[in-house]
């Protein structure tokens, strides 16, 4: 296989380039210790006669000045509101400069804006950056603040960005759970150390092939040595109580750091639903047989455990250790499920009906460890990581339904019971080398290797509802095993200059898959070599104005429960199937974009998928069973039309607003010939951002969010108005605060949707339980102007460990 020779080939490509040159580094702070993002550093000459070059810093106040010689220098570091620092320096090699303090500067300061307050959104060529330190969503948790990141919808479990799935990061470190685990962290965490949300739409090489979308939540980075904490608790009330409780304690000094965070919830969430099924007489014109009109109601109760840790050892000033470990264990799960079903013939008269009672409970964990190497070279980066998975699943399933005739007079009833567990191992490693050529342009390079063992297991049995006494069910039964293999390397070059900006990368991945039930002979093989190209390139035609263009290719594999072949009844007639035959879905996304002034955004989009994965319903008109499965589509299409302005009122308040047009495609063969739909639709949002009282101590946003009436998966979903609120307020000197937040508070978030081709005609209204009021609090003790080094830390692969639950 020449994959291994390809990976070498990239790593070797940034090490031929090693250079001898001196460079000049550190960290500018202010008093509070934290990070100055885009302070000016500019080196001087002796004389200060002639500037020789020049920087900004990064989001973590860091600057690095390379390609020097021995001599002689003066060093600048400039800021509005804080007095310029000014040093002279003698280098005769590599100078870490450690940490400059910034001071504030009276003269610049007015006695209501304090320092120098960044733009809450920053619009970049391939991303959007959310900076919400000064705002009322810190003191929430960190999935209240995806819900209102711009251009980001949580609907459920399921995170989107304009109809993609996004892949989650923290500090660029991906977090790999299944949609309802995602979830429940995110729910759990504390929103407190996040410094910014960036939404990439084009991410890099560097990341995985399946990142066609990228949520990066960026944490606030720790500067100077100490020790704080925090405890934080919450109450929720939607249709029953939520309860969550945490803390978070962090220790830094010359040689080490720890940071350690650990949460409880205890929930219990509501869900209704008003389905109707019309089933056809297919021999008849698809005339209606038979509707089928079903209110079911669900209740899920949870306690939930999150534990996350992050240990470095400083070996030396170019050199850390780090191991990392994430925890996340559900000692008690259960949801119920009760479904009343009404039976009406062809006139719209009563036929029949039943009842179906589904209790199930669960117990799970996922538990993630990583080690991870970082070095610094006088001109490079190396980072090698090693990572290990171990998720573990078992459910008790028991159903009972009851039959009744025309009278309603009860007929006969059927139970059975499901068993179903899954255990999953998954090994991953990696190498990424970063070499700046230049002050302008920068080569990254890397390889990953991941290895993903999956053993699962569906046992289901008839029961006697007068004794007990069960059966097996054999042609419910069954079991799958699943080896993924996945060997990658990439290359990436960047190019910043006044008037050009351009980014090009270049990855490969090897996939080699093997699926097999041993009890059915299903077997499912995939061995493919797959190229993802991706590119930016930004014109600046004067200070107000440019022109951009972004180009990616990415990949969609299929989860391992959607590829596990088991039939889950949750009731004799309402099944979830998986689908052994999937293959991957192939994206290519085009933009094209213009920036007016710092406030307007133009752009235009068109997205191809080709085998796009969606879980869809289908009803069998002759068994009266329906069943969710996922599909490849044949072809899916979206393009659309976007306009983004955003600005500040006044002082203390800002707007961000978007509005897109667009168009979404799907077109498939589900082999009666080929169905194809298409809905012109509109995305819209409104975002409010106010800082209040003179001391800046109260904090209020406010976000309105529209989605118009939208297809997908073939099914046509109507009108939603999202709306949420968020106060907080410090208190106790600072080291208290209280918060208050609302979700919903139109109850115009509840999902009405219909399906009606072919053969297939229902319509569903989900009453999803996210109308709430949540009260906080939060105390911190210790060095309280520490920020927390948190992190996530990531696999691959880790977030196709879904399971499907309806």
């Amino acid at each position: 296989m020449k994959s291994p020779r390809i990976f070498m080939f990239f790593l070797l490509c940034s090490l031929l380039s090693y250079g001898q040159d001196f460079f000049v580094s550190g960290t500018i702070i202010d008093t509070e210790n934290n990070p100055i993002e885009f302070a000016n550093v500019i080196l001087l000459n002796e004389d200060e006669s002639e500037i020789l070059k020049g920087t900004s810093t990064n989001d973590t106040g860091v600057f690095v000045l390379n390609n020097l010689q021995a001599r002689t220098y003066v060093i600048k570091v400039s800021y509005i509101g804080y007095t310029e620092f000014t040093q002279k320096i003698v280098l005769t090699g590599t100078l870490d400069l450690q940490t400059i303090l910034l001071e504030e500067d009276s003269e610049q300061l007015d006695e209501i804006s304090i320092i120098a307050k960044k733009p809450t959104i920053k619009r970049e060529a391939d991303r959007l950056v959310f900076n919400i330190e000064k705002t009322a969503l810190v003191e929430g948790n960190m999935l209240q603040v995806l819900k209102s990141t711009p251009g980001v919808l949580v609907i459920g479990d399921d995170i989107t960005v304009k109809n993609s799935n996004p892949t989650i990061y923290i500090n660029n470190r991906k977090v790999n759970l299944s949609s309802e685990d995602l979830n429940q962290l995110l729910t759990g965490s504390s929103a407190n150390a996040i410094k910014s949300v960036e939404v990439i739409t084009n991410p890099s090489a560097r990341y995985d092939a399946e990142s066609g979308v990228v949520i990066n939540i960026v944490m606030s980075k720790n500067l100077v040595t100490g020790y704080r904490g925090s405890v934080f608790t919450n109450y929720t009330q939607a249709v029953f109580p939520r309860y969550t409780a945490g803390t978070s304690h962090f220790f830094k000094n010359e040689n080490i750091s720890l940071n350690v965070n650990y949460s409880y919830s205890k929930d219990k969430i509501n869900r209704d639903n008003d389905d109707t099924v019309n089933f056809l007489n297919t021999a008849n014109n698809n005339v209606i047989d038979q509707s089928w009109h079903s209110m079911i109601n669900r209740n899920t109760w949870s306690e939930t455990h999150n534990l996350n840790t992050n240990f470095d050892y400083f070996i030396d000033d170019k050199s850390t250790l780090s191991l990392s470990s994430n925890v996340l264990y559900l000692p008690y799960f259960k949801y119920s499920i009760d479904n009343n079903t009404v039976i009406r013939d062809v006139n719209g008269d009563f036929s029949s009906r039943f009842t179906a009672d589904n209790l199930s409970r669960d117990t799970k964990h996922n538990l993630a460890f990583d080690i991870d190497f970082t070095h610094n070279f006088n001109k490079g980066n190396l980072a090698v990581n090693g990572h290990y998975t171990t998720y573990n699943y078992d459910r008790a399933q028991g159903v009972k339904s009851d039959f009744f005739d025309m009278n309603d007079t009860f007929t006969n009833a059927t139970a059975f019971n499901t068993n179903n567990n899954q255990d999953t191992n998954i090994f991953a490693g990696k190498i990424d080398y970063s070499l700046p050529l230049n002050d302008s342009s920068n080569f990254e390079t890397g390889i990953k290797f991941s290895s993903t063992n999956t053993e699962s297991d569906i046992t289901q049995f008839d029961a006697d509802v007068n004794t007990g006494n069960e059966t097996i069910d054999a042609q419910n039964s069954d079991a799958f095993n699943y080896d993924e293999q996945i060997y990658a390397a990439y290359a990436n070059y960047d190019l910043s200059s006044e008037k050009w900006s351009l980014n090009v990368g270049l990855r490969m991945e090897q996939t080699n898959i093997e699926g097999r039930s041993p009890l059915t002979n299903i077997e499912n093989t995939q061995d493919y070599l797959e190229w993802f190209p991706n590119a930016s390139l930004q014109h600046n035609i004067s200070d107000d104005y440019n022109v951009y263009s972004n180009y990616k290719r990415s990949i969609g594999r299929p989860s391992y429960a959607s590829l596990n072949p088991f039939r889950f009844f949750l009731n004799d007639n309402y099944v979830v199937s998986g689908n052994p035959f999937l293959i991957p879905t192939f994206t290519d996304h085009f933009v094209v974009g213009a920036n007016i002034t710092d406030y307007f955004t133009f752009e235009a989009y068109y997205k191809n998928y080709d085998g796009a994965i969606s879980e869809i319903p289908r009803q069998d008109n002759n068994t009266n069973v329906i069943e969710y499965i996922s599909v490849n589509f044949d072809k899916t299409v979206e393009f659309g039309f976007d306009f983004i302005t955003n600005f500040d009122v006044t002082d203390r308040w800002s707007i961000y607003a978007v509005t897109s047009f667009y168009n979404f495609e799907e077109e498939t063969n589900f082999g009666q010939g080929f169905v194809k739909q298409d809905q012109w639709s509109n995305y819209s949002e409104l975002q409010n951002d106010f800082t209040l009282l003179k001391d800046n101590s109260l904090n209020i946003s406010f976000a309105l969010t529209w989605v118009g009436k939208n297809l997908q998966g073939f099914q046509i979903v109507e009108d939603r108005l999202f709306s949420d609120l968020a106060i907080s307020k410090t208190v106790f000197n600072k080291k208290g605060v209280v918060s208050l937040s609302v979700s919903d508070l139109f109850n115009m978030q509840d999902i009405d949707s219909n399906v009606r081709y072919q053969n297939q005609f229902s319509t569903q209204s989900v009453d999803i339980d996210n109308r709430y009021v949540r009260l906080g609090f939060r105390y911190k003790f210790g060095n309280t102007k520490l920020n927390s080094n948190a992190r996530a830390i990531d696999s691959e692969e880790r977030d196709r460990l879904e399971k499907k639950e309806k």
